[in-house]
């Protein structure tokens, strides 16, 4: 892109300011401006409502598989399973472009120590988990691993430095996450520096839009994939490309599905699955509505009982269309330096929107889901917090209760 392209670009958007330091800078600083410039997708952005609220609709309950229905045809569902996995036609995706910062450690999350007496990385142990299926299937499914600009290089490092867990390296493939621009309250994309606007990862959402444009994409197709099972780096344990999970997805005869745990309380901080409009939908729980949070079903128990783990699993060919529908940006409001009049402002309170596409987005989308229940304790351990609630501590216990050594 040549500075008059990018005028009439910006121009067009109205974000000139871009260029406000452009005759401060030397040919090669120029030209990184220009070609950041260009890789800004400003129409997908350009729709975006810096003053709108999140609306719940009318909610009803989830289309779930309760425990006791899962094990009442457990074998029948992992059977199953195994034969969509030993067709190939079964990959997972994992989203691991965040950094451990809340857990003190300035590196890619996955990285972060578990373990007590031995070194039992997050990647370890999700990859642990995976490997049982390969035990169990005979074969490697393969395993998209979304990084992102910050840490692509040291993912890449540490899962080489670990020979890939013992995985088959040759069905492991990296691909970076797309970036969105951080916008000032009015609407304005922020300069980090006088040559290079603010971009962070454009949030989960957008794992499967990066997934098709990076040069792995072509895969899905070559290999005949036709479900993506979609999981979070948070859980340490996760159970990737579960034959009973996947199973039942494929005799539902449903577009994706998702993991849940019965919620632990009506307050617990988890997004619940359930229907919005008669859609599948995934509310958070700042969202829900207090009355719809609290209410009973005839059993006694929470009508929206179903929190979500982030664990997916979709259908390609329909998420293909819905690629095509472009998501929603949500706005998370954050303190972000920038440069003002010249000089770089470090603020004390939040100060710039930073757009992010979510995955729960996805699932409304897809037009139909199904909710199946796994037990907390074997399945649901996120390392959000050092300590507390959802913390390396409660990890750590739920590992040893689950037999693994740390």
């Amino acid at each position: 892109m040549n500075l008059s392209a990018a005028k009439m670009l910006l121009e067009k958007y109205g974000q000139t300011q871009l260029l406000d330091y452009y005759g401060e800078l030397d040919e090669r600083a120029r030209q990184e401006l220009l070609t950041a410039i260009e890789g800004i997708d400003f129409e997908s952005l350009s729709g975006m409502n810096f003053h709108a609220e999140r609306r719940v609709g009318e909610l009803s309950p989830a289309d779930a598989l309760s425990l006791a229905k899962v094990d009442a045809r457990r074998a029948e569902y992992e059977e199953k399973g195994l034969q969509a996995i030993r067709a190939g036609k079964v990959a997972a995706v994992l989203l691991a472009g965040g950094q451990g910062t809340r857990l003190g450690l300035d590196a890619p999350k996955g990285t972060f120590n578990i373990g007590v007496n031995k070194e039992l990385s997050i990647f370890a142990c999700q990859m642990n988990n995976l490997k049982k299926v390969v035990e169990k299937a005979g074969v490697y499914p393969h395993l998209f691993v979304m990084t992102s600009d910050l840490n692509d290089a040291p993912t890449r490092a540490f899962f080489k430095e670990k020979n890939y867990f013992g995985y088959d390296c040759t069905k492991i493939h990296f691909y970076v996450q797309k970036t969105a621009p951080a916008f000032s309250f009015d609407g304005k994309i922020l300069l980090e520096e006088k040559h290079k606007p603010v971009l962070a990862p454009n949030g989960n959402g957008g794992w499967y839009v990066s997934l098709k444009e990076a040069e792995c994409g072509s895969i899905l197709a070559s290999e005949g994939i036709e479900w993506l099972n979609v999981y979070g780096v948070d859980n340490v344990l996760q159970r990737i490309c579960d034959p009973v999970f996947i199973g039942a997805t494929l005799d539902s005869g449903l577009a994706c599905s998702g993991k849940v745990v019965r919620k632990a309380s009506a307050e617990e901080k988890v997004g619940v699955l359930c229907k919005e409009n008669g859609l599948p939908s995934v509310v958070e729980y700042f969202e829900m509505p207090p009355e719809k949070k609290t209410e009973k079903g005839a059993d006694g128990g929470l009508l929206y009982c179903y929190g979500v783990t982030l664990n997916y699993l979709f259908n390609v060919k329909i998420l293909d269309g819905v690629s095509a529908n472009r998501l929603p940006y949500h706005l998370a409001v954050k303190k972000v330096k920038h440069i003002i009049d010249g000089k770089q402002f470090v603020p004390e309170e939040p100060n710039a929107y930073k757009p992010e596409l979510l995955a729960v987005d996805i699932v409304k989308l897809m037009g139909s889901c199904l909710g199946v229940e796994v037990e907390r304790d074997k399945e649901f351990a996120p390392v959000k917090n050092m300590t507390g609630t959802d913390s390396v501590d409660t990890a750590r216990a739920l590992l040893v209760k689950n037999g693994v050594e740390i």
